[in-house]
């Protein structure tokens, strides 16, 4: 390994400890991030090319700022590329065996679980290993992988989201071993959840909660109502013991948790409370244990949908697709990806968010949009939304990711390509595109850097579709403290 890459993983937090950081606190005197890892997406946009992990080069000191620098396509067409985890984070600290080296690539359609080097050159990471839908299908019946988290114990887990057929009901846990072998279910039999998606484990509480997303037979068509009151959609939290794997708790959020996606613990792993967003209905739901043991939820933020015209139906939900915590858990962010804006709430007094900050950065409302919001006095409204470098942002906002030190916040615009090309054709026509938004951690606020505009519709392939985004050093929707 040479002299600049060993100074770039150091600069990463590759230690004599183990990866990551102690306590969240330190991580956000981390070093500034240089590097983000993007994963590409030409699944169902019409372009027959395999799906890709670009490196979009974030210092603003190097002359390549705000541009792809790499970009790793993978062997099959068709995956769909969308989150991504690390073989080793934060809970594996106290293990200087331990390595936070390669990333883990669930391909959602496909079933494939991509394992890429990024040590060997973090600015243009390898491919290391394919494991192949059959061999997950053969030893666990699993199939549509969504999350991945490492373990401490050196494993790597992965939420599935139904069988090979599309059923949610085939749905679970999928195990790796430190070498990427199928291990098998973590869950023990029987205690499968009914739907799957997210997943978040907090060890001193022996607690870990999934979220539900729908049935892959019914999400990879693109978004029905119908489908909603078919009971092809969740609305529940399915509460594990840890690392036990057993189901001890099912919470029905009602109506007013339909589809809860992004689930998210405090950081702090002493604290027993945490939020999942909904999209559907545009709230975030708070849950948290109660003084018997057992865990309970309360709404906690409310987005109000927008009477409309000029669209599918009469009201708009504002669709919260992500969201994340600042490591010193004071600030929690979420995108509205149907009505375009990206939220900041001050969460200190958890049990009474406040708006500290609020831009606008694309929607299906936007000015210049056939589409407007039909206000009480019978006047229509549109957001303005800023050009950036002379560019009209499209798409709405979608995954997030939040520096270290809680300063910068970047953001990517497409949820998943079958919904994108539903609800933002323009967006497969032309591409995404990456922000980055400057925060305000001391009085709350959001601005967007005009600096910043990483497009995705010159891409050598042509236009793609830009999804999660990781730091090779970890990041707040990666690490997990034990």
């Amino acid at each position: 390994m040479d002299a600049d890459v060993v100074s770039l993983n150091n600069r990463h937090g590759f230690c004599n400890k183990g990866p990551g950081y102690a306590t969240p606190l330190e991580a956000m005197a981390g070093p500034r991030e240089s590097l983000i890892y993007v994963t590409c997406v030409y699944t169902g946009t019409g372009r027959e090319k395999p799906d890709y992990l670009a490196t979009v080069d974030v210092d603003p000191n190097s002359p390549t700022y705000s541009k792809v620098i790499s970009r790793l396509p993978v062997p099959y067409v068709g995956d769909e590329l969308h989150h991504s985890g690390w073989n080793a984070c934060s809970s594996c600290h106290g293990e200087p065996s331990a390595n936070r080296r390669f990333l883990i690539l669930p391909s959602l359609i496909s079933g494939r679980i991509y394992v890429v080097d990024t040590q060997k050159d973090p600015k243009a990471p390898s491919l290391h290993k394919v494991v192949e839908p059959a061999d997950i299908v053969q030893k666990t019946g699993l199939a549509y992988p969504h999350t991945a988290h490492c373990l401490a114990s050196g494993d790597i887990m992965v939420s599935c989201l139904g069988d090979k057929d599309g059923n949610a009901e085939g749905s679970g846990f999928l195990l790796l071993d430190s070498e990427f072998n199928v291990k098998g279910r973590w869950e023990k039999p029987g205690h499968s959840p009914p739907f799957g998606y997210d997943f978040w484990y907090q060890p001193r509480h022996n607690t870990m909660i999934s979220s539900s997303w729908g049935a892959p037979a019914a999400f990879t068509k693109g978004f029905n109502l119908q489908h909603v009151s078919d009971g092809l959609y969740g609305r529940h939290l399915y509460v594990y013991s840890w690392p036990n794997g057993e189901l001890k708790q099912t919470l029905d959020l009602g109506n007013t948790g339909l589809i809860p996606l992004e689930i998210r613990f405090l950081h702090d792993p002493s604290k027993d409370t945490g939020f999942v967003g909904c999209a559907l209905t545009g709230n975030m739901v708070r849950f948290f244990k109660t003084p018997g043991g057992s865990w309970s939820h309360e709404l906690a933020i409310s987005v109000k949908p927008l009477k409309v015209k000029n669209w599918i139906l009469p009201e708009m939900p504002g669709l919260i697709t992500d969201f994340l915590i600042s490591l010193d858990d004071r600030f929690l962010y979420f995108v509205n990806w149907l009505h375009g804006d990206v939220r900041q709430y001050n969460i200190e007094d958890i049990k009474n968010p406040v708006l500290t900050g609020q831009v606008w950065v694309g929607g299906v409302i936007q000015k210049g949009s056939p589409i407007a919001v039909e206000k009480e006095d019978g006047e229509t409204w549109q957001p303005d939304v800023p050009e950036i470098q002379g560019n009209r942002l499209r798409g709405g906002p979608q995954m997030i990711q939040l520096s270290l030190d809680g300063k910068r916040l970047y953001v990517t615009n497409s949820l998943f390509s079958a919904w994108d090309r539903q609800f933002y054709p323009e967006l497969v026509e032309k591409g995404s595109h990456m922000l980055q938004i400057d925060v305000d951690t001391v009085r709350g606020g959001l601005k967007v850097n005009p600096n910043f505009f990483v497009d995705f519709a010159g891409e050598p392939d042509g236009p793609s579709l830009a999804h999660e985004m990781r730091y090779p050093g970890g990041d707040c929707t990666s690490d997990i403290w034990i």
